[in-house]
């Protein structure tokens, strides 16, 4: 990646040489525990990798949205999981409270969530409200200087973990669209109640779960932007979120493929490596060709939005090649390994359950379709 600027081929390069070291090995337990440990987190955070939405004067580390997806996807080459827990904690968790956050909510609550000493989690999707994001039950009142959310939120991710939560609530059920609001809400505040963990497919040693709000109260001064702003706070990331995402894509993907090639010139049948049997061949080079593709199309669009440019069609377009890509990738390289590659003991299983979420979280493909249809 030649066209990459010398700052950022440093930080790929460091982030690779951490996740092979840190994130490779215990990757596998993680999954079969659905456990991500302290220590992992804590070490995440020390290299300055939950910063990376949040600017210095803050204690984070943001440069530009291309090193933070350049991250993504050397996380998630290694753990799938881990770079869940990154990129949602980033781009949802740290960027609403960074772009919207007055000055005393930045100074109040970036500080912890940079260092990794609070997990952000994003709160928005509810049992009726999923693609359609503005159809919220959950309300807010404002009640003798505090607001008092009442509701519940589904498929948080990090929500067992965090200690800071954005969440969307109504606020003036009258005004529609422009009756959402966004709230600062930390973990310890009366009524916030994290529901069990959820058993997934793939991504298991990200947590998921409800979280329940019971009257829970905030003091006023945690509305996050202007009251009404909360659907424009919820929508105003997905460029640099759902880049991500492609590149999380990506990064499981060109996993797959190097396990794939691996096991292919190991793999002896009719008198030769498999790799050089022209079927096996083929594949290898068409899963290569993906791979590369799906990198491509991530860094145009993260190069559109350090320009400035939303880019919410160029992620769109970007999230909806590279997840799809990233499942035929991955289900190819279990082909490769034959009956071995449907086994826990081979790593491309893993793989492929957790690229099937990149299809679905923060927009699944048919939104990302909708989107681009849009902007013909």
């Amino acid at each position: 990646m030649e066209f990459l600027t010398e700052p950022q081929r440093l930080l790929r390069d460091a982030v690779r040489e951490f996740a092979l070291r840190e994130l490779a090995p215990g990757a596998a337990q993680r999954d079969r525990e659905s456990n991500l440990p302290d220590e992992v987190v804590n070490k995440l955070g020390a290299m300055g990798l939950l910063g990376m939405m949040v600017a210095p004067e803050y204690g984070g580390t943001f440069s530009d949205y291309v090193s933070f997806s350049l991250a993504v996807e050397e996380i998630a080459a290694c753990c799938g999981a881990t770079s869940v827990l990154v990129q949602v904690h980033n781009a949802v968790g740290c960027w609403p409270i960074a772009a919207f956050g007055s000055e005393a909510q930045k100074r109040a609550f970036l500080p912890d969530l940079a260092s990794g000493r609070k997990i952000g989690a994003f709160c928005l999707t509810e049992s009726q409200a999923g693609s359609e994001a503005h159809n919220l039950r959950t309300r807010a009142e404002l009640k003798d200087g505090n607001w008092l959310l009442n509701g519940e939120k589904l498929f948080v991710c990090n929500g067992r973990r965090a200690g800071v939560a954005v969440v969307f609530a109504v606020t003036d059920p009258d005004r529609g669209k422009k009756g959402i609001s966004a709230f600062i809400v930390p973990a310890e505040a009366p009524g916030f109640v994290k529901q069990p963990a959820e058993r997934k497919l793939g991504m298991r040693a990200s947590d998921t779960c409800a979280i329940h709000f019971d009257r829970c109260a905030i003091p006023a001064e945690n509305l996050l932007g202007e009251r009404g702003q909360g659907l424009a706070i919820a929508l105003g990331n997905l460029g640099s979120s759902r880049t991500a995402i492609a590149a999380q894509a990506t990064g499981i993907a060109r996993a797959a493929l190097e396990a794939a090639v691996k096991y292919a010139k190991e793999r002896v049948q009719f008198g030769k490596p498999i790799i050089e049997h022209q079927s096996v061949a083929n594949l290898l080079a068409d899963m290569q060709v993906k791979v590369n593709a799906a990198r491509l199309m991530w860094l145009h669009a993260a190069r559109c939005r350090d320009s400035g440019d939303s880019a919410v069609a160029e992620a769109s377009q970007a999230k909806l090649y590279a997840s799809e890509a990233a499942e035929w990738v991955c289900s190819k390289a279990i082909q490769v390994h034959g009956g071995y590659g449907y086994m826990a003991d081979y790593p491309v299983e893993r793989m492929y359950r957790d690229a099937r979420l990149t299809q679905i979280y923060e927009g699944t493909s048919e939104i990302q379709r909708m989107v681009i249809a849009r902007h013909l």
